[in-house]
């Protein structure tokens, strides 16, 4: 095993400070003006340390951030890295985290989290809120707990993704996404789950215009929909609410169960209405 260098409460600058850095305890220091301090790096622990400027952690490998903050201007901040865990953070940069492998984010705040989270795989996520548009979109693999997020068009083009106790103000969320599962949460957002393939929802509670529509599955458990209107279109649905469903529009098969339906439409030149049972309580 390599001898660790301990790095402490330096302020470092200019373009690669530590390029291809090896074995490194970084300890309370500041990356300032300068592009790419960390690039190709292995083996890096950092405990509350800064990064300022741009592309800090590129093609970098077996990475630990402890305490650490990105500043704004350390946008594009970890790209094409593997295996990195990152705890206890304030993340102020956008565009963050693309084509990552195995990257854990514990107690982490991404107050503009704008096009963040693309293209990784293996992604597990655990008391995280973030604000931004488009968040992880085309990610694989994902495991959320305790997840927070103000921003509309997230999870686009998902795959293998299990989300718990989250609160979601998303328009446009898990469009085009297969194999997800959403429990115990809130999520409101107009559009949600257009063109998703095996969508689950469990204990959630919704608000959307037009939410679950074109879906290929969508199973809903025990869910409670508010002020959601227009909702199943030419899905095929399995679904269970516990309240009354404002409006339902040309289902494409299944089966929904509901309290209450306040207007049902099912256009028999668009699809066959035999297709879907709707069982209402009242």
């Amino acid at each position: 095993m390599a001898d660790r260098k301990v790095i402490r409460q330096e302020f470092l600058t200019g373009e690669r400070a530590l390029f291809q850095g090896q074995s490194l305890d970084i300890y309370d220091t500041i990356f300032d003006a300068g592009e790419s301090p960390l690039k190709e790096s292995r083996d890096v622990r950092l405990y509350g340390s800064m990064f300022k400027w741009k592309y800090p952690l590129w093609y970098a490998k077996q990475i630990e951030c402890h305490d650490c903050t990105w500043f704004d201007m350390a946008r594009a901040g970890v790209w094409y890295t593997e295996d990195i865990t990152v705890d206890r953070a304030m993340i102020e940069a956008p565009k963050n985290f693309r084509r990552c492998r195995n990257l854990v984010l514990r107690d982490v705040n991404l107050p503009n989290a704008a096009e963040t989270l693309w293209n990784c795989d293996g992604v597990v996520m655990e008391k995280v809120s973030a604000r931004g548009d488009y968040f992880a979109m085309n990610t694989d693999h994902i495991r959320a707990d305790h997840f927070d997020l103000v921003g509309n068009y997230s999870f686009d083009g998902c795959r293998d993704v299990e989300i718990r106790n989250a609160r979601m103000l998303s328009k446009d969320a898990f469009w085009n996404t297969e194999n997800v599962t959403v429990y115990d949460s809130f999520i409101t957002g107009e559009y949600l789950g257009w063109n998703a393939k095996n969508l689950t929802l469990i204990n959630c509670t919704i608000e959307s215009l037009q939410g679950m529509c074109y879906i290929e599955n969508l199973v809903m458990q025990n869910c409670k929909l508010i002020n959601t209107t227009l909702a199943f279109e030419y899905s095929t649905v399995d679904a269970m609410i516990t309240n009354r469903v404002d409006s339902v529009m040309n289902p494409t098969s299944g089966t929904i169960r509901a309290q209450s339906i306040g207007h049902l439409i099912l256009e028999k030149d668009k699809i066959d209405p035999d297709k879907t049972r709707i069982i209402c309580r009242e």
